[in-house]
């Protein structure tokens, strides 16, 4: 008699979540008991954003379903919008795929939607990287959210476990498994600097930063004026080469583009926008780097790992656990010039130092497949108390 495999399906709604995934996607891809099956939604489907549903595809993955939510907004209203489009969709998408359990990555608007779409059908919510505190975003209230609607949990740290169970959830099924990204550093490979500047189709001469920021959707911190703040302070820096990524589809997020696209067009030899660089282009960009500048959560839990230093700009990351070589800062010109200084300087580290990062070794993967083997699921899900 054969044994029905396990679908597993994948939810990815942006670049960044969906590099985090491949290894675990490539697993359950590989796995005799398993079936994947993959949505794709929100920035992988927008030109705007580089349409990079078609990376996942030259990866090897077939996408099951596409699921369009994203409008030509850059509102609260529009973002609002976008999840009710996304109930909709996903919707759909899971009646059909009827899978036995949904992955679910990380705290955006549009994983929110996939989960409570996952949870009213009685699907069984695998969430990773819950537990854990962003205090200038909304994505922390939408973490948290997300956390409840699931049944599993896969945290990063010890700390983020002893949150989700805080939150009500049975130490049973919580498991700190780490960052799911960091398996992508000890099994994948990297481009040498001549091959991503042919990448890149620009020159990469000189030593050069890596910059990415998103707008800060819970704190007065204006995006604008806080991009173009960072702009001035990487003028002072005239001796580094800029690759300069797209924010997210978050409020505020398309005012920064057209700043962004006139900064490089006005320093051509020595800035790149560009939409996307892709997992492998942009972990090898890390590696590169004489710093990492933004206020992205790669900055905080993959960087480290690199023993690049990170610059982190104002709230948005605020309340992260946070590796020595990540050097907070505020959204002034004057503040991120200090920072940027005290990264490239290295002046936060003892000589030939290795700074240790608290997100795991790099071994997710395998954890969160026998965690998605061993699950007997139950909808009736009680409240776990503290005594």
């Amino acid at each position: 008699m054969v044994t029905a495999k396990r679908k597993v399906a994948v939810f990815t709604g942006t670049r960044a979540e969906y590099g985090l995934l491949y290894w675990l996607m490539k697993d359950i891809q590989n796995d005799k008991e398993l079936e994947l099956q993959l949505l794709v939604s929100g920035m992988h489907l927008s030109p705007e954003f580089g349409s990079t549903w078609q990376q996942i595809e030259k990866d090897g993955f077939k996408i099951d379903e596409k699921i369009e939510i994203l409008l030509s907004s850059d509102s609260s209203v529009g973002t609002a919008k976008s999840m009710g489009l996304g109930v909709l969709g996903f919707t759909d998408a899971l009646a059909r795929l009827q899978p036995d359990v949904l992955v679910i990555l990380g705290d955006r608007f549009e994983a929110l939607a996939a989960a409570q779409t996952a949870m009213i059908l009685r699907i069984p919510v695998l969430h990773l990287h819950g537990g854990e505190i962003t205090e200038g975003a909304y994505d922390d209230a939408i973490r948290h959210a997300i956390t409840k609607l699931s049944y599993l949990h896969g945290t990063s740290t010890e700390e983020y476990k002893r949150r989700v169970i805080q939150l009500g959830e049975d130490p049973s099924r919580v498991e700190n498994v780490g960052a799911i990204g960091l398996d992508y550093l000890s099994r994948g490979s990297f481009m040498a600097v001549s091959e991503l500047a042919s990448s890149l189709n620009f020159p990469l001469k000189q030593p050069y930063l890596l910059v990415t920021y998103h707008p800060v959707t819970l704190s007065h911190e204006p995006a604008e004026e806080s991009f173009e703040a960072l702009l001035a302070a990487l003028d002072e820096f005239k001796n580094y080469q800029i690759l300069l990524t797209y924010p997210n589809a978050d409020d505020g997020g398309r005012k920064i583009i057209p700043l962004l696209e006139a900064y490089a067009a006005k320093h051509p030899q020595r800035v790149l926008a560009i939409p996307s660089l892709g997992q492998v282009r942009y972990l090898s960009a890390v590696k590169h780097s004489a710093a990492v500048i933004g206020n992205s959560s790669s900055g905080i839990i993959e960087v480290p790992a690199f023993n690049v230093p990170t610059v982190d700009i104002g709230e948005r990351q605020k309340g992260r656990l946070a590796a020595k070589s990540v050097l907070h800062c505020d959204a002034t010109k004057e503040s991120i010039y200090e920072a940027l200084k005290a990264a490239i300087n290295r002046t936060y580290m003892q000589r030939d130092e290795i700074i240790s990062n608290p997100y795991g070794q790099g071994d997710a993967s395998t954890k969160v497949i026998k965690m998605i083997k061993s699950l007997r699921f139950n909808p009736s899900k009680k409240f776990y108390d503290i005594k």
